[in-house]
C-alpha cells in the first residue's frame, strides 16, 4: 500500500473531526493511516474535533523509535502497523458507553449486528494506566492479537480496520455495541439475552451492501474539507 500523503492528510482530518462530532472524542484520541509499509500519518496532536481545515498531520516512522513531541499513545498505533500487515487505518478514543463498561472490568458481546464485527470477543486490557511506554504498548497490542478492538479498563479502546474509514466505523459500532450491553445488564436479563453464535456474527458481519461507505458518509456528512 502507498498513498498521496496530501489526499491521507484529508481523510486524517476528517476522521479525527468525525470522532468528536459523534462524540467518540473529546479533548483526548486520536487517529492514524499508514501510507505505506514503513510510515504513517497521524492526525495534530490537538482535541480531534477541532482540528483544522489543512492543519499538518506528522509523518512517523513505524520501524523507529517516536519522536518526542509526539502524543505518547501514538505508539499503540505503531505496534499494530508493525505487527498487522492487512491494518490500514487506527483510531484511539474514549466515548462514555466504553468508558463506562471497560471500567467495570467488561467488554460487549455479540449481541446485535454491529456487535457481529467484533466476535467472538473484545480483549480487555485491565490496567487503568496510561500507555506511555514500548513495553506496555506492546503488551497492549499482544493481547489485542487478530481482534479489531482492544478495551482498556478506565482507559477507552483501540480500534484497527483496513482503512481509517473502515475503524472510524469500527469505533462507532463498539460504542454501539457497549450501549447494549449496559442496556442488557441493567434490564436484569443478561443470562438470558442471546449472543451470537460464531457462526451467525460470520454471516452477519459483512462488507456487502456499502455498510461501512455508508456509515463514514453519515459520520463525515457536511465537513468542511
Amino acid at each position: 500500500m502507498s498513498v498521496n500523503i496530501n489526499e491521507a492528510s484529508v481523510t486524517v482530518r476528517k476522521a479525527a473531526r468525525a470522532l468528536g462530532r459523534s462524540g467518540l472524542v473529546h479533548a483526548y484520541g486520536h487517529c492514524s493511516m499508514r501510507l505505506d509499509a514503513g510510515t504513517f500519518l497521524v492526525c495534530p496532536a490537538s482535541p480531534p474535533g477541532l482540528v483544522g481545515v489543512g492543519e499538518e498531520c506528522t509523518v512517523l516512522q513505524v520501524h523507529e523509535p517516536l519522536p518526542e513531541n509526539v502524543l505518547g499513545e501514538v505508539r499503540l498505533h505503531q505496534q499494530i502497523y508493525q505487527n498487522r500487515a492487512e491494518v490500514n487505518g487506527v483510531v484511539r478514543f474514549m466515548s462514555p458507553k466504553m468508558m463506562s463498561l471497560a471500567a467495570m472490568g467488561l467488554s460487549p458481546k455479540p449481541r446485535h449486528g454491529f456487535g457481529s464485527y467484533f466476535a467472538p470477543s473484545v480483549p480487555l486490557w485491565d490496567d487503568p494506566q496510561l500507555i506511555r511506554d514500548d513495553e506496555r504498548a506492546q503488551k497492549v497490542i499482544r493481547l489485542m492479537g487478530e481482534a479489531k478492538a482492544v478495551l482498556m479498563r478506565g482507559n477507552g479502546a483501540v480500534v484497527a480496520g483496513q482503512s481509517l474509514e473502515e475503524a472510524v466505523v469500527l469505533a462507532w459500532y463498539l460504542e454501539d455495541s457497549c450501549r447494549v450491553e449496559l442496556d442488557v445488564l441493567a434490564s436484569g436479563m443478561a443470562q438470558h439475552a442471546p449472543v451470537l453464535s460464531n457462526e451467525e456474527a460470520a454471516q452477519r458481519a459483512t462488507k456487502a451492501g456499502r455498510i461501512f461507505e455508508r456509515m463514514w458518509q453519515f459520520l463525515t456528512n457536511d465537513d468542511e474539507e
